[in-house]
């Protein structure tokens, strides 16, 4: 069983609906134990740092995530679920992110003849060991939808890479821990691979 947190962050359904494609059990919940249970665990979200933050203490979700990260379980953030893994976001300066994994999220630099937002399709730089990769050529298209990027602190841990105005770390993994800054589930047969690859971890 894959557990989608629900915090009231969008695309779980989205996520669903493609874990389903592939064949895969996901439940949507916020119910502690059945995320404890779960074999596997998905971060959405989409929207604001701080907004999202604040829910997930709302809903005593924070300890939970720790939790999962502890017990090996594999996890995955997607979009938000990503920058949330960090430690800090200059979307909401103060507000203190899961760090679970180290890095900071930056506002992508304005430059000349580049919309923010950054939104569309980008090919990523992939690195050969990752995981999340497997079976996926280098330069390989995904879709993002974000005005904020990630800059991890370890390089070591960084799966794949994009530029748009600058260097984009938009995917990482560290033991159990697996992130994407685009959407996997809306990034066609290449997306589909990538959940298909975690759902097999």
């Amino acid at each position: 069983m894959i557990a989608i947190i629900d915090y009231d962050a969008g695309n779980l359904r989205s996520v669903e609906k493609a874990l389903l494609h592939l064949g895969e059990e996901p439940i949507i919940t916020r119910d502690k134990n059945l995320i404890l249970k779960a074999d596997k665990v998905i971060l959405p979200g989409v929207g604001a740092f701080g907004d999202a933050m604040n829910k997930l203490h709302h809903y005593q979700l924070v300890d939970v995530i720790r939790e999962v990260v502890k017990k090996n379980t594999p996890l995955l953030g997607i979009c938000l679920g990503l920058q949330l893994l960090f430690e800090r976001s200059d979307e909401n300066p103060g507000v203190e992110g899961l760090s679970v994994l180290e890095g900071e999220i930056l506002r992508i630099p304005d430059k000349e003849g580049l919309k923010i937002p950054h939104m569309g399709w980008n090919s990523l730089k992939i690195n050969p060991k990752a995981k999340l990769f497997q079976g996926i050529a280098d330069q390989s298209y995904v879709y993002f939808v974000h005005s904020y990027y990630l800059k991890a602190q370890e390089e070591e841990i960084v799966a794949a890479s994009t530029h748009y105005s600058t260097l984009i770390h938009a995917s990482v993994e560290k033991g159990n821990v697996f992130a994407c800054q685009f959407h996997p589930e809306k990034s066609g047969d290449v997306g589909l691979m990538i959940l298909k690859n975690f759902a097999a971890l």
